[in-house]
């Protein structure tokens, strides 16, 4: 495949996983039990600001062969005043309208919680269309991605997941589901190319952890993503996708089984697998339970 196509191949993994995590924020009790049965939801399966800024991510890449930062931002205002109702974080939508309103992006970037900048799982969901554009390429993924995340996340840690994700994308594209038997290896593969960081530290430990291990277990050592972190979110999904890299819907059943930020997890979970398993490896049960991706790809 080409890069773009690619590209536009994690772009339905990650939509996929944002759209059918999503539809899991019920009470924790039904949530459990509709997970337990595996009981899909009937109703149509809504695209959250995950999947949405994930698109423009792709658009730019398709518009520019790399990530070009100004675009990019003006791409995320212009997805979010289109529809400011898809579960954008407080931070995030303060962001797009300070830009909206003139802002320099640097400023409002560097400026987020007091200077520390953010350390979000944002810059992490949607990053997977840049490990698949750029696979093979380690350096560039890292490069690329980096840029992608510090429009939004300027902390280290949100940069980090970032990278760890796109890194992980690439991983995909190269090896497929063929290193199935290893996911220690993809595992520190990814960590060794993730700067130094808490969320480097906690892939690190997502490689010493059997992929046999209960999700329970997991959710324990790595977290969910309830903090809505990078630290708390990239270890857990990446175990997640090691763990299922063979099989879409398996890794979909057992991310959401982990709960806290679900319709996050399970859409870098989704951007990964997906470039594993391929276009025939996607359900097409749930691409046509999916919201249509072509009013976003049009902005």
């Amino acid at each position: 495949m080409n890069p773009l196509d690619r590209s536009l191949l994690t772009l339905d993994g990650v939509s996929l996983g944002d759209s059918f995590g999503q539809t899991f924020f019920d009470a924790e009790a039904a949530a459990t039990e509709r997970i337990s049965t595996r009981t899909l939801p009937d109703a149509t399966w809504y695209l959250t600001d995950d999947s949405i800024m994930a698109s423009a991510v792709h658009s730019t890449l398709a518009s520019q062969g790399s990530i070009d930062q100004s675009e990019l931002i003006s791409r995320f205002v212009q997805l979010y005043e289109h529809d400011r109702s898809r579960g954008y974080g407080a931070t995030m939508a303060r962001m797009l309208r300070l830009v909206a309103d003139g802002s320099d992006w640097r400023g409002v970037s560097s400026g987020a919680f007091d200077g520390m900048g953010s350390f979000g799982n944002g810059a992490a969901m949607r990053v997977a269309p840049v490990g698949a554009y750029f696979a093979g390429d380690d350096q560039k993924i890292a490069e690329q991605a980096r840029l992608s995340a510090e429009i939004t996340h300027t902390h280290v840690e949100g940069i980090a997941g970032a990278i760890a994700v796109a890194i992980a994308c690439g991983w995909a594209v190269i090896h497929g589901a063929s290193n199935l038997q290893s996911p220690q290896a993809f595992l520190t593969h990814v960590a060794e190319h993730t700067p130094q960081s808490i969320t480097r530290d906690q892939i690190f430990r997502a490689a010493e952890l059997p992929a046999s291990y209960d999700v329970r277990t997991a959710v324990a050592v790595l977290g969910n993503g309830i903090n809505l972190s990078s630290q708390d979110t990239v270890p857990f999904s990446l175990w997640c996708a090691a763990k299922h890299i063979e099989s879409f819907t398996s890794a979909m059943w057992t991310t959401v089984s982990g709960l806290g930020d679900r319709d996050t997890t399970c859409a870098i979970v989704g951007g990964v697998v997906s470039l594993a398993v391929g276009a025939d490896g996607l359900p097409p049960e749930w691409l046509k339970r999916r919201e249509a991706l072509t009013q976003w790809l049009g902005c």
